[in-house]
């Protein structure tokens, strides 16, 4: 029996789809190992690297593949998973508390310049003019 080219390049391209399910499984077993992700990322029949997805990421794209479904089928869509949660509100603070504030910082400046009433200038702010060294912003 003589081999053609065709026949030589389909069993190439049967072995390499072999191997790249090799190195899936492979990299799947590392990570159940490990308890993490492969620490070399799964090549395609391409050679090009795959992406990794966070557990979380990959939760949200099968819940929207479900949606996706269920709305093809003419079903209701299904319920969201307890886990993935929506991120919080930002915290808004009242007009009271803000009045507080202003309140504390009035009263603290007002002590302040109080303590300090005998009209002289710190220490390093007098040492600077005299020694004529230029103010740097």
């Amino acid at each position: 029996m003589r081999l053609t080219n065709e026949m030589i390049e389909a069993a190439i391209s049967g072995f390499e789809a072999q191997k790249v399910r090799i190195d899936d499984q492979i990299a799947e077993l590392r990570s159940m190992l490990s308890g993490s992700p492969a620490a070399g990322a799964v090549t395609s029949v391409n050679g090009r690297k795959r992406r990794k997805f966070s557990p979380e990421a990959v939760q949200r794209m099968r819940e929207a593949q479900q949606r996706r479904w269920a709305k093809a089928r003419g079903e209701s869509a299904p319920a969201k998973a307890a886990g993935v949660s929506k991120p919080k509100k930002k915290r808004r603070l009242s007009a009271e508390g803000r009045k507080r504030i202003i309140e504390a910082l009035k009263k603290r400046w007002a002590a302040k310049k109080a303590a300090g009433t005998s009209g002289e200038q710190p220490a390093k702010k007098a040492a600077r003019k005299k020694s004529g060294v230029p103010k740097v912003a």
